[in-house]
């Protein structure tokens, strides 16, 4: 827990500090990032005032010894330091977190479709309004004649199918480029987000995932040029000529097939399976070759409860199309396991913790993002972590014992505090049985 943590804080103080000079400069550019930080780590947005309270009451605090704040500033005041950043800034902690666990094996068991890793493309709003806005918001004319402002962030996804866990790497987002008169959109900085990390997917040896917005020739070239492979949702309606071809093959009976069924503990269904490869992207002499293969899944009546389908860079064949299929299956993972988590499990991505007028509102968004990334390492490889969360039943009853715990009582270090909940944790012992024959 401390070394993850220290490290963090470290990085974070050396975020640059845009004041020109002066005398009044109390509070240091880390002291805004770290408690800002501070407050998505513990999933408490009082945490930071009931440590100046305890420091008050007590000399000394948790903001201090956890964290290693040297001064507490206000929120406004962390908001006014903190919007000049940019989250480029804060961006390498993503790899430097997640890149030693890469190269150690440390995520053997994500290894899908000949050992690559998957790493699921999605954008996700994290604010909207009619009011609040700033020169980094898109826009959008709603039908009333008003506009709409909002902030969207691709969030790229380590996943894996049957794994619980997904790693979040660095974000980019959907910010006004310059030079450019059109809007960005969530492709482009898909695009932005592949170039940078070409290198670190290559190494890596990554097939992306992605919904049919990014089933296009450009893209997948871009995926291909950075020595990845790719599986994309192909959707009829955006792929006519591909589909075009499918039905002609379906006329000749050279669809592929395979068929399983099993029992989901409910009912018993079944997996129908088909594939192609050599398929054309686009039309055009230069169109990109792909492989295709659907997923239907019926019960016992014949009745669909689901059916996809996605383009592949890798050929498809009898005894790779359920793993194929299975991984583009898992790109969900980045809305369930991911996005929802954000939204919904308390870390209150939409919420708007201060909008700023230059990058407070994204770089906000990225330090929720590295809290969760935290977390998540400290869920595979931490044992305190491990052997509290094991005794409480879910993560929402973990921040809640934490929250409570560092609200009222000062703990020296994080060994300290989790050493503390392991304690209260553990089941009353009874009291030693008296000897037969003694009074």
């Amino acid at each position: 827990m401390k070394p993850l943590v220290a490290a963090i804080c470290e990085a974070l103080y050396a975020l640059p500090d845009a004041r020109k000079g002066g005398n009044n400069q109390r509070y240091t550019m880390g002291d805004a990032g770290v408690c800002a930080f501070s407050v998505f780590f513990m999933q408490s947005p009082s945490f930071l005032d009931f440590q100046v309270r305890m420091q008050k009451a007590r000399g000394r605090n948790n903001a201090s010894s956890l964290f290693g704040i040297e001064q507490i500033p206000s929120m406004q005041q962390i908001r006014n330091l903190l919007d000049p950043v940019s989250p480029t800034h804060i961006a390498p902690l993503f790899t430097d977190l997640v890149e030693p666990i890469v190269a150690d094996g440390g995520l053997a068991s994500h290894r899908e479709l000949d050992g690559r890793l998957l790493v699921a493309l999605d954008g996700t709003e994290h604010h909207c309004s009619e009011a609040i806005h700033c020169p980094q918001c898109s826009t959008r004319r709603l039908a009333n004649g008003k506009t709409q402002y909002d902030h969207t962030a691709v969030t790229p996804v380590i996943v894996a199918p049957g794994q619980k866990t997904v790693l979040p790497l660095e974000p980019e987002f959907v910010v006004p480029q310059d030079g450019q008169a059109k809007q960005d959109c969530e492709l482009s900085a898909g695009t932005r987000w592949l170039q940078r990390w070409g290198t670190q997917l290559k190494a890596w040896r990554t097939t992306v995932l992605g919904d049919d917005l990014y089933c296009h020739q450009p893209f997948c070239e871009q995926v291909l040029a950075q020595g990845c492979e790719f599986l994309f949702v192909c959707q009829p309606g955006s792929h006519t000529l591909l589909y075009e071809w499918v039905a002609d093959f379906e006329r000749t009976g050279e669809v592929a097939t395979r068929v399983k069924t099993r029992w989901n503990g409910k009912q018993r269904l079944t997996d129908t399976y088909r594939w192609l490869n050599n398929l054309p992207l686009r039309d055009g002499d230069d169109a990109l070759q792909v492989g295709w293969c659907e997923l239907t899944t019926t019960d016992a009546e014949g009745n669909v409860l689901y059916r996809n389908a996605w383009a592949s860079s890798v050929p498809i064949a009898w005894d790779n199309v359920v793993a194929i299929v299975a991984a583009g299956r898992s790109r969900w993972k980045i809305e369930n396991e991911n996005n929802n988590t954000l939204k919904t499990k308390g870390y209150r991505f939409e919420h708007n913790y201060g909008h700023g007028q230059q990058h407070l509102a994204n770089l906000l968004a990225s330090l929720i993002l590295l809290a969760f990334l935290a977390h998540t390492l400290l869920d595979l490889y931490d044992q305190r972590d491990q052997r509290v969360r094991a005794q409480l039943s879910s993560r929402r009853t973990f921040f809640e014992h934490l929250r409570a715990l560092t609200l009222y009582f000062p703990f020296a270090t994080w060994e300290h505090l989790f050493d503390s909940m392991m304690d209260a944790l553990q089941p009353a012992q009874p009291p030693p049985r008296r000897r037969a024959g003694k009074q």
